[in-house]
């Protein structure tokens, strides 16, 4: 393998050998590095020698963009390295790396809140319940949709952006504590208690980002600290609508008198039941067991519950249509006990419209449907029901140790009381119901 002393002439004037790949020129100033000629009349600088007893060829660069002494010098780099025991190859994909990762930094550093948001979001739907999904696509919805039902009094016809819009346009570097405190004031004004949910959600986001390296250097750990809670919003007052005694034969009257036959009984076995609005919502026919005279809701919190199928609820159920829908191009049977011929899902999504109705001409103050659920638990204190009985059929946490670790109660002793709870609601509603003897289903055995 000759070696010469490299010279711009003999650089310029060298080439492949006739009948082979590729050539070489080697340096006999700097061991390893060569001059490669190929075949198609490439040439670039290379450097070459034994690492930890293979034979390693790295590329400097072509011939047109570095000149003799910068190969010369950038192959004596390439020897120190190997020198100190580091393979070249490796140190160049480090650094490669190390810059990719600047790049990277750089970018997240600049890019919308909102890219790191959805992959927040894909990464962690899985774990979340429906209602908490739901709340993270309304306050990161981008609004101006027109609005098709659920138009509450005094409302835009399209969508509002969601509360946390403002903020997630913003690059994470910029969500620090002030701006944070002036988005929270802004929200205030206007939704309050949405923008309470908003910063909760928000503040759960910033800490996961604190938890992954590529966005960690760009996250404020104390963005969200609670007292920003304390200082920009309105201390957070427990709601207290709930339906009086004296209200319910009005209530019933005009609920009763709802053309929407699923609307009224929704709202009748809301009330009856002390269920959540969404966990009754969604109750499909096989949820309900006309037989053992159960329901099996969906829960929030131990996510399911089953609680006593009682007598005037089931009557109300058992006269509710039984619908076919479309899905996929097939009609199939709509599993939803509420049931609508109109919404997409197939099943009743916006029921304050009809509870409202029947408020106005009842001329009663105005009840949220969350009320309807507190008024059952305020009017079971008029059957001295147990405590534990009340929380354990609307699905409350139990509270007390002993109603976590030992009190369980069975469907039956749970029936006993909401019954009675059923029984006298309709007598102070002035309802004339006489239920039906309960009575086994006659099955014939037709096998063979």
């Amino acid at each position: 393998m000759a070696k010469v002393k490299f010279t711009a002439g003999r650089v310029a004037g060298f080439k492949c050998e006739p009948g082979k790949n590729q050539s070489f020129l080697w340096c006999d100033t700097v061991p390893g590095l060569a001059v490669r000629a190929t075949g198609n009349g490439a040439k670039a600088y290379i450097f070459q020698r034994k690492v930890a007893g293979q034979t390693m060829r790295v590329t400097i660069g072509s011939v047109q963009a570095w000149g003799i002494d910068a190969a010369q010098e950038e192959a004596r780099t390439l020897q120190k390295q190997i020198d100190h025991d580091d393979d070249p190859r490796q140190v160049k994909a480090e650094k490669l790396a190390a810059t990719e990762a600047k790049r990277e930094d750089a970018r997240n550093a600049e890019a919308p809140a909102m890219e790191a948001g959805t992959i927040y979001i894909a990464t962690r739907q899985a774990k979340w319940s429906a209602s908490h999904r739901k709340d993270h696509a309304t306050v990161s919805q981008t609004g101006g949709e027109i609005r098709t039902r659920g138009r509450r009094k005094g409302e835009a016809g399209i969508t509002q952006p969601g509360a946390l819009v403002p903020l997630l346009a913003l690059p994470l570097a910029k969500i620090d504590a002030d701006q944070v405190r002036a988005w929270l004031r802004d929200e205030a004004l206007t939704r309050p208690t949405h923008a309470r949910l908003a910063f909760g959600l928000l503040r759960a986001f910033l800490n996961w980002c604190a938890d992954r390296p590529e966005y960690r250097a760009n996250v404020h750990v104390n963005a969200c600290a609670s007292r920003l809670t304390r200082d920009e919003l309105p201390k957070k007052a427990a709601k207290d609508d709930c339906l009086q005694r004296e209200q319910l034969p009005l209530w019933f009257e005009h609920v009763r008198k709802l053309a929407n036959p699923v609307h009224s009984a929704y709202l009748q076995t809301l009330l009856l039941t002390g269920a959540r609005r969404e966990e009754l919502a969604g109750l499909k026919w096989a949820d309900v067991d006309f037989q053992w005279n159960s329901l099996t809701i969906k829960d929030k919190v131990e996510g399911s519950r089953t609680i006593p199928l009682t007598p005037f609820v089931a009557s109300l159920l058992a006269a509710l249509p039984r619908r076919t829908m479309e899905r996929n191009g097939e009609t199939v049977s709509n599993p939803w006990v509420f049931s609508s011929p109109t919404a997409a899902s197939g099943r009743l999504m916006e029921p304050r419209i009809g509870h409202n109705k029947a408020l106005t001409a009842a001329g009663l103050p105005a009840l949220t449907l969350h009320g309807l659920r507190r008024s059952f638990g305020t009017l079971s204190e008029w059957c001295e029901v147990p405590a534990g009985v009340v929380a354990q059929l609307m699905g409350h946490k139990p509270s007390a140790t002993a109603e976590k670790h030992y009190r369980r109660r069975p469907l039956d002793l749970l029936r006993q009381w909401h019954v009675k709870i059923e029984a006298w609601i309709l007598e102070q509603a002035g309802i004339d119901f006489v239920p039906e003897k309960a009575g086994l289903l006659l099955v014939k055995n037709t096998a063979a």
